[in-house]
């Protein structure tokens, strides 16, 4: 059945504008910017089919194009669309946090790391580069790893932390295995990242690791800072 022929209070579109877009659920926020679905499906059924075979909306969103594209009723025009759609998003993400003090707004930055890193394959190193205010002067991509491991230089990061004349920093890597606990190896690495930056002044504020759709875990909250 097309959801036209739906009840109109069971509409994605219609509650939505009634109740807010908190109220649906992942499937129905994706079926309202598919918009159409396919001969026998829904726009809500193609939805629920795309995320349970990406495993998720972050999976689905770091998706490489071909392996979008593949899928029957997709294409080119719509993972443009879902990449504007992202874009768009992360910055205005990144105008809210560039426009206060990031450490009064720590479910703001967490909501950016995870819409940046939820989703990605490899595991990737990026800084959050702070003035004196502690507001953002720009986010950062330093190190693209494999499946499991990612090389950060402290050396490298000290010099973008010059480059950018930056007061402080928060750094951030994802876990593409989805557990989210820190590694011993991640442990040592911040303890070098805070010594290091500290010899050109710079305070490391926080080490994220992101993994999927969870919350980004501080190792400063974990006191390993």
């Amino acid at each position: 059945m097309a959801i036209t022929d739906w009840p109109a209070d069971e509409r994605p579109r219609e509650r939505l504008l009634a109740q807010g877009a908190g109220a649906l659920s992942d499937a129905e926020l994706l079926a309202i910017f598919l918009r159409v679905g396919m001969k026998g499906k829904s726009a809500v059924d193609l939805a629920r089919e795309l995320i349970g075979r990406f495993g998720s909306l972050n999976r689905l969103f770091a998706a490489p194009r071909a392996q979008f594209a593949a899928v029957p009723g997709m294409g080119d025009a719509k993972y443009a669309q879902l990449q504007a759609v992202l874009e768009m998003a992360r910055r205005a993400l990144g105008e809210q946090l560039a426009s206060r003090e990031l450490l009064s707004s720590p479910q703001a930055v967490r909501d950016y790391l995870r819409l940046q890193l939820g989703g990605l394959s490899n595991e990737v190193f990026i800084a959050l580069w702070l003035d004196a205010q502690n507001r953002l002067i720009t986010s950062e991509e330093l190190f693209r790893g494999t499946l499991t491991q990612t090389s950060v230089y402290p050396r490298e990061v000290v010099k973008r932390a010059l480059h950018h004349n930056a007061a402080a920093v928060i750094v951030a890597h994802n876990h593409p295995s989805g557990t989210p606990e820190p590694s011993p190896a991640d442990e040592a690495l911040t303890r070098a990242l805070k010594e290091a930056l500290a010899l050109v002044d710079v305070r490391l504020l926080d080490h994220f690791i992101v993994a999927g759709s969870s919350q980004p875990l501080s190792l400063a909250e974990r006191g390993r800072l």
